[in-house]
């Protein structure tokens, strides 16, 4: 008998929702794979971690788990301590170091047009925490998240974001699974939001294997057969 396939969960960023990897379960799902997109909170980087962590440890069988953009900061977390994670998938991603927050690497190199943007809107956590949710003007989006993506569906991707609270991106990470998990990278080479060099910086650091994609952000949905060929990469070489 044939080792058992792995689950595959996907865990979308910010300015997204799960629907942002439906062409990416598409392929995924005609290689007979078994897939879950998960609906990340982005409340903060530790609850958001703990509901992905919870949901993976309710899987039977080997799982491998891709993120996309702030989402790999939440796999990262997540996956700490879970058996049955056999491979991470970082996809125009973080891969943030202890302490690390998603503002401190965006910046860290040059190139990320992001702050200037979004939109701030005040809200009021349930715990009675002041933030601010953060959306992409709509008027920037296309330009800023989806380049390479048809003006027609970003307008659909900048009416429905998910947005992202400012100290979910302001929060810093814990240990990182990726110093015991192998890792696969797909490094966007046109993206906004993540520069490239920040992808590649944080790609060698965690000595994972990196695949450059002349993309922008959004590469899940640009590009959605080039990110279901890496995660089925990462899936058969740990399986």
């Amino acid at each position: 008998m044939g080792a058992q396939k792995p689950t595959i969960v996907l865990v979308h960023g910010a300015f997204a929702d799960s629907s942002s990897w439906n062409g990416v379960v598409d392929g995924l799902q005609s290689h007979g794979y078994t897939v879950v997109s998960a609906s990340n909170p982005l409340r903060g980087l530790a609850g958001d971690s703990d509901y992905v962590r919870q949901l993976v440890a309710s899987i039977d069988g080997p799982v491998v788990l891709a993120g996309h953009s702030y989402g790999g900061s939440v796999i990262s977390n997540a996956a700490r301590g879970l058996d049955n994670v056999k491979a991470l998938v970082f996809v125009a991603a973080f891969l943030p170091d202890e302490a690390e927050s998603a503002v401190a690497l965006s910046g860290r190199f040059p190139g990320s047009t992001l702050a200037e943007a979004l939109r701030p809107v005040p809200v009021t956590l349930p715990d009675g925490s002041q933030v601010a949710d953060l959306y992409i003007e709509k008027s920037k989006f296309h330009q800023q998240f989806a380049a390479d993506v048809s003006e027609g569906t970003t307008a659909i991707m900048a009416a429905t974001q998910r947005p992202v609270t400012d100290a979910a991106l302001a929060e810093g990470a814990s240990a990182p699974a990726w110093r015991n998990i192998p890792s696969w990278v797909l490094v966007a080479t046109e993206d906004r939001n993540i520069p490239a060099r920040a992808q590649n910086y944080m790609a060698e650091r965690a000595g994972a294997t990196a695949v450059a994609v002349a993309a922008s952000h959004a590469v899940s949905v640009s590009h959605p057969g080039e990110v279901a060929r890496l995660i089925n990469t990462a899936a058969q070489a740990t399986g």
